[in-house]
């Protein structure tokens, strides 16, 4: 297989290749790095210069980007669909608790008073047609999870030209046609070590509070902001891990059965026969949606 790494989008994207005969992996492997890089510019909070931060800013943006639109309608999508736990309309709340620039940047302060709730659950409106993307007032849009989810499924159709592969983006990752095995095997970490994952094709993605933690007034953040309050997710999870047809539906699934806890979670996952593997804040491993019988 041919690689590629590279920084993009606050992690790290790991693309891998098996080539078809004749084809060009080279050339492939760098149209996906100036993807990656190309959407950042577009949908990155973090960015000044981005359309989403001057949708931010002015509120409304007229000739938007054809992704930044369809990154808010599957966004908006997923909000109704979930009932609210995934939401991009997070922003200020998580500028309230502390994640306000990226996250190498992100600093403690327990000196600083702990933050309130933010506002979540804001009127957007799209008009695809017209490319036109409006906020409704004190409303503001942070689409990092979807916008990694999007970009993930968007370089693996560009790689696939070249052949079976892979494109992971710390976690979140995508895969085309059939390697030389028949089947992909990912490697996931449970509570107690890791487990390997075998499935014959798709998407997997990882929504987890234990990584990107920080402190504010004495109390610890971390990410992962459950909409409902406006404040991070107090769940009994500690990551969900979950198998799904795209990268985006597997971060928007994963999000969500996070901020459910672990009772509502395997419920729905097993409702909706959504491979699941949840690994719980005391420490065990528990699989869900049809994974039990997974080695």
């Amino acid at each position: 297989m041919q690689r590629l790494v590279f920084p993009a989008m606050g992690t790290r994207i790991d693309c891998l290749v098996e080539p078809d005969e004749g084809a060009r992996p080279g050339a492939a492997l760098q149209l996906v790095q100036e993807e990656f890089r190309r959407l950042e510019e577009l949908l990155s909070r973090f960015l000044p210069g981005s359309q989403l931060s001057r949708l931010n800013r002015d509120g409304a943006l007229d000739d938007a980007a054809p992704e930044l639109v369809e990154c808010v309608r599957l966004a908006l999508e997923a909000r109704e669909r979930t009932g609210g736990r995934f939401d991009p309309t997070i922003h200020d709340a998580i500028v309230a608790c502390g994640y306000d620039r990226s996250f190498e940047e992100v600093e403690d302060a327990d000196d600083a008073p702990p933050p309130a709730a933010g506002r979540c659950g804001g009127a957007v409106r799209v008009d695809a047609a017209c490319r036109r993307v409006e906020l409704g007032a004190g409303t503001r849009l942070d689409l990092g999870g979807i916008a990694k989810g999007y970009a993930v499924d968007r370089a693996c159709d560009l790689l696939a030209t070249a052949g079976p592969c892979i494109v992971n983006a710390g976690g979140d990752l995508a895969t085309r046609g059939e390697p030389p095995e028949g089947t992909w095997r990912i490697g996931i970490e449970t509570a107690t070590g890791s487990r390997q994952l075998t499935f014959e094709g798709g998407a997997i993605a990882t929504s987890g509070r234990d990584a990107r933690r920080w402190r504010r007034g004495g109390v610890e953040q971390h990410h992962l902001i459950d909409p409902r309050t406006g404040r991070p997710a107090a769940t009994d999870l500690l990551r969900v891990t979950v198998v799904a047809g795209t990268a985006v539906e597997a971060e928007v699934l994963a999000k969500a059965l996070l901020v459910a806890g672990e009772a509502d979670a395997v419920r729905e996952a097993d409702g909706l026969g959504v491979p699941a593997l949840l690994v719980t804040a005391d420490g065990r491993t528990v699989a869900a949606g049809g994974l039990a019988h997974e080695g």
